[in-house]
């Protein structure tokens, strides 16, 4: 059996280079965007955590990417996210169909919103 992932790098290094490489955009879009988070790896996804809590997860699969940035925030933002597939709480996309920068910050600020608004 393979050693379980302990850090984000971890699992980075594990992933794809061209999924990789979208992982890291993204990531580096949210800590630009939100500064102070901490990262972690939460459910065996890397994790971006805001006033102790996930922010948003984000992960690689076989075949596709998935973002979760919230249910709120998705439902809020479903009518920007008719070209991709999403469930409750993740959106997934490809490299080849990437998630816009502006899409990501809007989720990721909606998001926030509801955290400083004390919502569980």
């Amino acid at each position: 059996m393979a050693e379980k992932i302990q850090t984000v790098q971890e699992y980075f290094s594990a992933v794809e280079p061209g999924f990789r490489a979208e992982l890291e955009r993204i990531r580096e879009l949210v800590m630009d965007l939100v500064p102070g988070l901490e990262e972690t790896l939460s459910y065996s996804m890397p994790t971006l955590k805001y006033k102790g809590r996930a922010l948003v997860y984000f992960t690689a699969s076989k075949k596709h990417l998935s973002f979760y940035p919230s249910s709120w925030a998705i439902e809020e933002l479903a009518e920007r996210l008719t070209d991709y597939k999403t469930t409750v709480h993740a959106i997934q996309f490809t490299p080849a169909h990437p998630l816009p920068a502006e899409l990501i910050k809007d989720l990721v600020l909606a998001h926030m919103r509801e955290i400083d608004a004390g919502r569980h």
